[in-house]
């Protein structure tokens, strides 16, 4: 039997979340509620059901799961009388601003027996889930570097995104899916960071970003964001012990050069334009092997699935309190390199 789901926030993400539980095999929609009027009036017009306030919706006691997505500056409050009112909840991320915060979120959950997760629907991208396939296979060897960018070229989205006091800016909204995509792959052992940001079209928040983490295992990640380049870097790059993988771009496949002998009998040196090289010589196929990895399978409805089996205790949820500790942390430990311009220790 499905159970009743319902979304506080009926913005961008908040339309997302809706049009999947309208179709989802393990929720029903109860409905939404929008602090503004016309966002309810708008659910209306399609068929979902609005409530008049927040409270008429957290005293529905068919509703199982409440949905927070609104902006980040709010969901503190709105969980916390959520989980009071015996409802699971799942947070947009990032899940809240400060460690303070997560704590107290954490807290209460664990004192009103409930469910309390981060929507981290990244996690089934399916660029990133060829490189922690690959990564895991240990195909490419020990791996020993993880870049991962994403490109635009049309600034911080509007409205609150742009504004300090909502918790606008691109680290946290792209930036806690990246992060956390990058840890999923190499681990959470997180030793250092260093972060570097933009303000190219935006002086109160940052319009992109340049972080560094180095981990435990002595394995390097470096996460990019930019909304302000007209010609994107590739999307993935790993380098391990034994080859190379590269994803162009989220729509094409992985590309490996994979190295089957170190050294050739004779290597033929090429001419640069300021003379002859061994070094840079490109490899053939005598040392390498070189081929493409289908796409993965992925369905980002997987993530409401496990809140269901999470809800009956079948299972446990796929993003633990324990990550969004870590998760946020890095966030916090990027800030604070970012203003002192200087590494920190995590």
């Amino acid at each position: 039997m499905k159970k009743f789901a319902a979304v506080i926030g009926y913005g961008g993400m908040g339309g997302w979340h809706t049009q999947h539980l309208l179709k989802s095999d393990v929720f029903e929609l109860a409905g939404i509620y929008d602090i503004k009027e016309e966002r309810r009036a708008l659910a209306e017009s399609r068929g979902i059901h609005a409530y008049a306030t927040r409270e008429e919706l957290l005293a529905d006691p068919r509703i199982e799961l409440v949905t927070i997505a609104t902006p980040n500056d709010t969901h503190e409050e709105i969980a916390i009388a959520a989980l009071r009112a015996g409802k699971n909840v799942i947070s947009e991320k990032p899940v809240t601003l400060s460690m303070e915060s997560l704590e107290r979120m954490i807290s209460v959950a664990e004192e009103c027996g409930k469910i309390f997760t981060v929507h981290q629907n990244r996690r089934f991208d399916v660029d990133y889930l060829a490189m922690k396939q690959l990564h895991d296979s240990g195909e490419i060897g020990d791996v020993i570097r993880l870049e991962s960018r994403v490109h635009g070229s049309r600034g911080i989205p509007s409205d609150w995104r742009g504004m300090k006091e909502y918790g606008g800016g691109m680290l946290y909204d792209w930036g806690i899916h990246l992060i956390d995509q990058v840890l999923m792959v190499l681990g959470w052992d997180v030793d250092t960071v260093r972060c570097r940001m933009d303000h190219i079209t935006n002086t109160e928040v940052d319009d992109g970003f340049q972080l560094e983490i180095t981990f435990k295992s002595g394995a390097f990640a470096y996460v990019e964001l930019g909304t302000y380049n007209f010609i994107p870097l590739p999307r993935f790059y790993m380098k391990g012990t034994k080859g190379t993988a590269l994803i162009t771009d989220w729509r094409e496949e992985t590309q490996v050069v994979k190295c089957k002998h170190w050294h050739e009998s004779e290597v033929l040196p090429v001419e640069t334009a300021a003379g002859l090289t061994k070094t840079m010589a490109p490899r053939d196929s005598v040392t390498v092997d070189e081929y493409r990895l289908p796409r993965p399978a992925s369905d980002v409805h997987d993530y409401y699935r496990n809140i269901a089996q999470a809800i009956d205790g079948r299972a446990t949820q796929l993003v633990t309190h324990e990550q969004m500790r870590i998760d946020l942390r890095l966030i916090q430990c990027a800030f604070e390199s970012a203003e002192r311009g200087e590494t920190v220790s995590f």
